[in-house]
């Protein structure tokens, strides 16, 4: 197939450098292909003849189909043969118990869970919901997850699957006000949960999406017409995919580092790209090439052992009964450890553990955001690609109207610097209003704005009857903008009633400072009007309960500290360095009355100071650890709350819209009550499966075969059975009867023949047989009938004459290669 085609190039560069090398002269590596394809009968056939007619091998390369390579990589043990596969990902061939001779140098399904798991951790994600598609692969992967989370302090609290429409279980997901999806799907899948993603709202800054980053490139264009089906534009489906992660191992790897072979994983891929020529890349050539590099460091260390021995053995001479020479290849094997083209390549208990990376889907394309090294438990997140939107909670728009505000006040200086010597008198009297209403407004804007974020702080965590609020923008901006409307309609009636005018205080005649022969008379300016003292009253007081209220939200507010979403420790500063200032600043500006320059200079450093302190506190803190810790700046997804107010270090981190809830017992029983069942689940079926392993190796089956009954033999697998069976293995075991008459089948004792139905052959008791002993059979019944095993050979009885269709070769390093 085309993952065949496109790691035959990688193969062929790494056995070409291998035989540069010293490595294993004398010898060299001989590999044979077998085409099995993608069908258990094929395979079979394929993997049998091989053992039958060709030369011994030492171990299988390959294996890509999970179901080929899962029914001959149980059977290799009785063949003392290593399998080693560079494709085949699927979580069930992880079971040593099962398959103790599987090795694979690519990572499986479930190698990505550590990772998954090391992100969560990163960035403070404690409360996540998983959806998966009723598939076995993903399925697999969940379960796994699920035992990876338990005990992390990771609460899974929606699990939801789907056949064939996500959209009932995407509604379920944020019902439960569940905000980190963890999603595992096929891509065609990922077109309609998005979909339905978008038509309930659920993207953007409320929500981040991982999902399985193994889709094909640009998956969302192939599956664009199938997304139209469903009612979404691909606009839509572009903006509920905007900033999910994809989740995968690395194809190659990053590192300038030089491998086994002497080159740069970039070297090597130079290389892969010229000698493919015409032939489709695919992305598992790297661990194709990695793959022959183990073979040949594993046959070395054999070698080396066998050397060091007393016994005079040699390794060409290994033969399928050998079981001491096959548990030396298999040590050699799992004591793999060098840098290849994909990485450190470690074997832990059969499993790669490789490199996982992170992409994020920015701009309709997939970007590269991170990685995860298994080998050492590390996670690399790359802070200047990766990017989350802001939340709403932030309130940007707040932020805008803060800026608005202190820009207004600085406005206002410049025109308390223009006097009688600048404009005119018409135009000063006109200054005297426009100055009032821009400071009186830029103050309102500037503090109304932080009061409100603070309000909706407060009002979230003070939420007495412990429900879902959810407080957005625009009504932020109402509160802001019913405290500017309390401003106009006070400033409106002050210049109604009793606006203000130019009044000028003349002093008494003084001589010239400079001795010449004239008299000056000082004037004095002033923005007044008849009842001054009522009008400042009322806005003072009314500036006084604003600052109040601020004071009041902040203490209330103060142990809430989440940086990119609360701003209350800094507002309460600015607070009281706008309070303090300005009483310091009213009193000495009427003090200073008669002294316009100082009084001038005092207003206008204190409307400097209070706006460029509190500029500072809002927005110097997000800028500074946005620069230092990127990753921090962004955790908003989840709020962090000081429950104990004596102890700093007591903090909870929850979600915005759950963070009440969390705080009575009753739902946190009922949240550990749903956890401790779901766990349960995952047990029970991990029981089921060790039950069913325990089934197909009961003592029944294994007196069965050791016997070598053919009597029995005949029941369980009647030749009726076979001749009438659409399966494909069984179809070519009738072939092969019918070519080898001479092995016929004994007839059935007449108590075997009896209707019984607990003898009958196809009762419920036989069928589970025939299930649960189908390779045992294959190995001790399908032989013979091809003329591998007969009823005197213990093992296989291996002719390399046997057939013309394959010629003897010298001594030489062997491996099958399958699944190509």
């Amino acid at each position: 197939g085309s993952i065949g085609r496109g790691v035959l190039p990688a193969v062929e560069l790494a056995i070409e450098q291998i035989r540069n090398e010293s490595l294993l002269r004398p010898y060299f590596l001989d590999l044979r292909l077998y085409d099995t394809e993608c069908d258990n009968a094929k395979g079979l056939k394929a993997f049998y003849d091989a053992i039958k007619y060709g030369p011994n091998h030492l171990m299988v390369f390959g294996g890509v189909c999970p179901s080929v390579t899962s029914i001959i990589a149980e059977s290799l043990q009785g063949w003392n043969l290593v399998q080693l596969s560079f494709a085949a990902t699927t979580p069930v061939l992880a079971d040593k118990k099962k398959y103790p001779y599987f090795f694979r140098t690519v990572p499986s399904d479930n190698a990505v869970n550590p990772a998954i798991l090391k992100l969560l951790k990163h960035y403070r994600w404690r409360r996540v919901g998983t959806l998966t598609q009723d598939v076995q692969r993903f399925s697999e992967v969940r379960n796994d997850l699920t035992g990876v989370l338990y005990g992390e302090d990771i609460e899974i609290s929606d699990t939801e699957s789907f056949s064939n429409d996500p959209c009932t279980s995407v509604k379920k997901l944020k019902g439960n006000d569940v905000r980190i999806i963890l999603g595992q799907f096929d891509q065609h899948m990922a077109a309609k949960v998005f979909c339905c993603a978008y038509e309930e709202n659920m993207f953007g800054s409320k929500y981040q999406w991982i999902i399985p980053g193994w889709y094909e490139p640009s998956w969302w264009e192939q599956v664009r017409t199938e997304a139209n089906s469903s009612r979404c534009l691909r606009r839509n489906l572009l903006a509920a995919m905007e900033g999910y992660i994809g989740v995968d191992f690395e194809p190659l790897s990053s590192k300038q580092i030089k491998t086994i072979s002497g080159k740069t994983p970039q070297q090597y891929e130079r290389e892969y790209n010229s000698k493919r020529s015409g032939v489709g890349p695919s992305k598992f050539h790297g661990y194709a090439y990695d793959g022959i590099w183990v073979i040949a460091k594993t046959l070395q260390r054999a070698m080396e052992t066998l050397h060091a021995s007393s016994r005079h053995q040699r390794i060409q001479d290994f033969n399928y009964t050998d079981h001491t020479l096959g548990r030396i290849i298999l040590s050699a094997m799992n004591e793999t450890n060098f840098f290849g083209v994909t990485g450190q390549v470690v074997f832990r208990n059969g499993e790669r553990m490789g490199t996982i990376k992170f992409t994020q889907f920015q701009d309709s394309r997939e970007v590269k955001v991170g990685e995860y090294n298994a080998v050492a438990d590390t996670l690399e997140i790359i802070n200047d690609t990766i990017r989350f939107q802001l939340i709403k909670m932030s309130s940007p728009y707040m932020n805008n109207l803060i800026i608005l505000g202190g820009m207004l006040s600085y406005a206002s200086i410049f025109l308390f610097g223009l006097d009688g010597s600048f404009v005119s008198e018409k135009t000063f009297e006109t200054l005297c209003t426009v100055r009032t209403w821009i400071l009186t407004v830029g103050y309102t804007t500037a503090f109304g704005a932080m009061f409100a974020k603070t309000w909706r702080v407060h009002a979230i965590f003070k939420n007495v009857k412990m429900k879902k609020k959810i407080i957005k923008d625009q009504k932020l901006l109402v509160i802001v903008g019913g405290m500017l409307l309390i401003d106009l309609c006070i400033l409106i009636c002050w210049q109604a009633v009793d606006p203000l005018r130019r009044t000028v205080e003349r002093y008494s005649m003084e001589p010239d400072p400079a001795g010449r022969d004239i008299s000056i008379r000082p004037l004095l300016e002033h923005c007044e009007n008849t009842h001054m003292t009522i009008w400042l009253g009322i806005v003072y007081a009314y500036k006084g309960l604003l600052m109040l209220f601020g004071c009041f939200l902040a203490w209330e507010t103060r142990n809430v500290s989440i940086p990119a979403l609360n701003d209350s420790k800094y507002i309460g500063m600015s607070v009281y360095n706008v309070g303090i200032m300005c009483i310091i600043g009213a009193a000495v500006s009427f003090l200073t009355r008669d002294q316009p320059n100082v009084q001038f200079c005092i207003v206008a450093l204190v409307i400097i100071f209070c706006s460029t302190i509190t500029l500072c506190l809002v927005f110097v803190p997000k800028l500074i650890t946005l620069r230092t810790n990127p990753d921090a700046a962004t955790q908003n997804k989840r709020l962090q709350i000081t429950r104990n107010q004596k102890k700093e270090d007591s903090k909870t981190s929850t979600s915005v819209t759950s963070v009440n809830q969390a705080s009575t017992s009753r739902l946190e029983g009922l949240q550990s009550e749903n956890h401790r069942l779901r766990m349960k689940i995952t047990e029970l079926d991990k029981d089921l499966e060790e039950v069913t392993m325990q089934l197909q190796d009961t003592p029944e089956k294994t007196t069965y075969i050791k016997q070598n009954h053919y009597q029995e033999l005949n029941d369980i697998l009647n030749l009726g059975n076979f001749t009438e069976s659409t399966d494909g293995g069984k179809a070519i075991l009738k072939n092969h009867l019918d070519q080898n008459p001479q092995l016929q089948w004994n007839t059935a004792e007449p108590s075997r023949t009896c209707k019984d139905p607990i003898e009958d052959i196809n009762s419920p008791e036989h069928i589970q047989r025939r299930l649960s002993l189908q390779l045992p059979i294959l190995h001790h019944a399908y032989l013979p009938s091809i003329g591998g095993v007969d009823a005197s050979c213990v093992s296989p009885c291996v002719s390399p004459t046997a057939s013309p269709r394959h010629r003897h070769v010298p001594p030489s390093f062997r491996v099958m290669v399958s699944g190509l």
